[in-house]
Formats: C-alpha cells, structure tokens, sequence
C-alpha cells in the first residue's frame, strides 16, 4: 500500500469519527434558545406528549411542551417551560421535577457543570419539599433525586447509574406508564458501555422504544432516542423509520430536522443529509441563542459540507464555507466551537489543498472563547500539521505537532477519555507523517 492509499484510510476514518463526535456533544449546556412558546402556539409544535400531572390545566399543557422539548434536547427552552408553571403555580411539584430533569444531560457526560448541578439539585429539595400528591409523581421526583444526590462527591458516570436504576423502579412500577418507558430508555442508553461492541444497551432499548412507537406512533422522545440507539454502522438499519419519521413531527425544531441525517450518514444517503440540515440550518436562524445565532446553525452547516464532499460537488461545499464564514456571532458552545473547527478542516483536507490546510488560520473567529476547548482546538493544528506535512515541510508539521501534544495535555486533564483518544490519533498521525518525510518509514 503506497502512502497516498495510507492517507486516504487514515483521512477516512479520522473524518467519520470526529462527525461522529459531534453527536456525542450535541445540545450541551450552553443549551438551545428557541422563541418563547405560549398556550395559544398550540399542542403539537414539538411533537405529541401527554404527561398527566396534579397541576391546573394551564400548567398540564405547559408541562406537555416541556417535556416534548426535552426529548427534543432543548434543554435551555424547555426549562423555560417548566419555570413558567412554577410562577404561576409555585405548589406544582412536578414543575420543579422538570426543571432538574433539564439540567442534566443523559447522552453527553461532562456537558453539564457546577452551576447546573446545584440548581438541579435545589429543584430536586423544593419538589421534595412540596409533597407530590400521587405516588407516581414522588417515584418520578425520586428518581431524578437519585441523580442529583450528593451530587458533588460523585462522578457523572455514577450519577447516572444511579438514576438509571431508579427510573427502572418507576418503569417496573408503573408499567403502562408511556413516559415512564421512555425515560427508562433514555437511562439505560445512558449508561450503555463504551467497549460492548455488541451493543446490548443500545439494542434492548431500541426493542423497547419500537415497542412504544408501536403503540402509540410520533412521540418526539421515542423517534429520536431510537435513532440515537441505532447511530452506527451495524444497526442503523433498524431507525430509518424513526429518521423518516421524526422531521414530519417537529419541523420547525432544528434538532428535529439535523437528528435524522445520523442515520443517513451511516447509510451514506447523501442528499437527505444535505435536503434537511439545509432545512435545520435555515430553522436555526429563527431561533436565536440570546442574541447570537444558534449552534444548532452551524452543527447544521457541519453535516451540510459533509454531504457535499462525499458527493465531490466541492462548489457547494465552498459554499457552505463562506456561508460559514459571514458570521461570527454565534452561540459560545462545545457545538458551535465543533462545527467552527471542523468546517474548514474538513473542506481542504479531503479535496487535498494542502497549502491551504497547513495554513488555516487559528483560533477563527476570534469572538469564540477557544480556550475552553482543546479538543476542538487541536482539529486545526492536525489540518495545519498533515497539511504541511503532506506539503513536505517538516518545520511547520514538527511546529504542529508541538501544539497538539499540548492540546492533548491539556484534554487529557479537562475533558472526557473519548476525546483524549481523539487528540491521541491526530497528533500520532502527524507524528507518523514527520517519521516518514525524515525516511523513517517502519517507524511512520
């Protein structure tokens, strides 16, 4: 195999699993700023879901667009919700219950911090202390409590095991209970093993949630924690129902319409995956994020390049940069620093401008506080290392890979083992480059 074969399988699989990467972090807590709803939008603008709860009739409904959200992973919108109901009604227990539920991130270890925890852990004491009237409703305060309990002398790992094994209790307690099943869905998901490649988690709750869709068709938590059981190669068979149905259920939800592209990705269905992230991007600009454009825009526009460039229409791609690269002011997130890095990484790389790569420019745009990222940080110094080292000049390549050792440095300390292993592979793939332009080829 010569080296240009070499590079062609490293690229490959480095850009499949930096998109992949992405999913693991999407609605992280600098969270999704959609306009505010109000009873008159009606039932259905986030999908169908029907809680029953001992709270007014206004607050039932409120609580419905709530929770509908939150299996949307709007976490930031559909907290909202959940506030809204405790200024009207501030003896409405369960309303305190959803607030704690929107403030911790099953799916994405980490995306939550101190700030977050300690107002989950307060609306978790205040909907104890307001004694649910129903004994389903203490299970579910109970459940989420398990999460939030002792919250700062256990990991996140910890804290979802425990919540996991709570919402079971709640399932098991109340077995015709529809939420229920899918929160413990959600939880056993949630604690799925990294190493299992057999995927056991990931297939026993994708068995439930095809039970419940069959029963009760169109829940937004039930279409997208399927396609998230199902995001990989092996069984991304099993969702494309799920990813063709859940836009149909929410289109106006950015995430709604990005969520099945997972699938799509997988299957290499390229024009779907660029047909509904052109959609999800252009549903992102009405929904923006404190002032600034939503990450859910550019996590859009991410997918949208990528489909481009496996198609090779690189004038479209090119395009998606410079769409890209008309704004800055874009919401401070993990998603929006991704997608930020990984847009032009991906545009020089796989068409092979390697000049261009080596000299991408760093820490783009400035308004974005990288500093808080290593691990999204280090894509561009790997496109500045293999551009040049791909260009032969070992100086700037050697000057890369000095910055990614100390991205990975500082990942090691800061973020999550499945970015470390991220990092770990780009600098040891800029490292194999250098070995090979000083001939060192057993080595490389």
């Amino acid at each position: 195999m010569n080296a240009g074969q070499i590079f062609k399988n490293v690229l490959l699989t480095l850009c499949v699993l930096l998109l992949t990467a992405c999913s693991k972090h999407v609605d992280t807590a600098g969270g999704e700023e959609l306009k505010e709803l109000s009873v008159k939008d009606g039932p259905n603008m986030a999908g169908k879901v029907n809680f029953p709860v001992s709270c007014s009739i206004e607050a039932q409904f409120r609580l419905d667009q709530g929770l509908a959200l939150m299996h949307h992973m709007m976490y930031v919108e559909a907290e909202k919700e959940f506030e809204s109901i405790t200024e009207k009604e501030p003896d409405c227990a369960m309303a305190q219950w959803g607030i704690a539920m929107t403030l911790f991130h099953p799916l994405w270890p980490g995306a939550t911090g101190e700030t977050a925890l300690k107002k989950g852990a307060a609306a978790v004491e205040k909907a104890g202390s307001l004694r649910p009237p129903t004994a389903r409703e203490q299970a579910y305060v109970d459940a989420v409590t398990a999460f939030y309990r002792n919250w700062d002398s256990k990991d996140h790992s910890t804290r979802i095991a425990l919540w996991e094994k709570a919402q079971e209790e709640v399932y098991k307690q109340y077995p015709n209970d529809y939420e229920a099943a899918v929160l413990y869905a959600l939880s056993h998901l949630a604690t799925a093993p990294k190493a299992d490649r057999n995927f056991t988690h990931q297939k026993e709750a994708g068995a439930l949630l095809e039970k419940l869709n069959k029963a009760k068709p169109g829940h937004p938590g039930v279409l997208h924690y399927t396609i998230h059981a199902y995001d990989n190669p092996l069984l991304a068979t099993r969702a494309i129902n799920a990813a063709y149905a859940y836009d149909k259920i929410a289109p106006d939800v950015p995430h709604a319409l990005h969520m099945p592209t997972h699938i799509f990705v997988r299957l290499g269905e390229w024009q779907e995956v660029i047909d509904l992230n052109t959609r999800s991007a252009k549903a992102a600009l009405n929904y923006p994020a404190n002032g600034l454009i939503s990450h859910h825009y550019p996590h859009a526009l991410d997918y949208k390049i990528y489909g481009y460039l496996q198609l090779g229409a690189d004038a479209q791609a090119g395009e998606v940069l410079q769409e890209l690269n008309t704004n800055d002011h874009y919401q401070k997130t993990f998603v929006t620093g991704y997608a930020l890095a990984a847009i032009p990484t991906r545009y020089y790389l796989e068409r092979r401008e390697w000049a261009k790569a080596a000299n991408l420019e760093v820490r783009s745009p400035s308004s974005f506080p990288w500093e808080k990222f290593p691990e999204i940080e280090a894509m561009t110094y790997f496109a500045r290392g293999l551009g040049a080292a791909r260009g032969g000049d070992q100086v700037s390549a050697e000057k890369a890979l000095k910055k990614l050792d100390s991205l990975y440095e500082r990942t090691v300390n800061e973020s999550q083992k499945y970015w470390v292993l991220l990092v770990d592979v780009q600098r040891k793939t800029i490292a194999a480059w250098i070995d090979f332009l000083k001939g060192r080829k057993n080595q490389a």
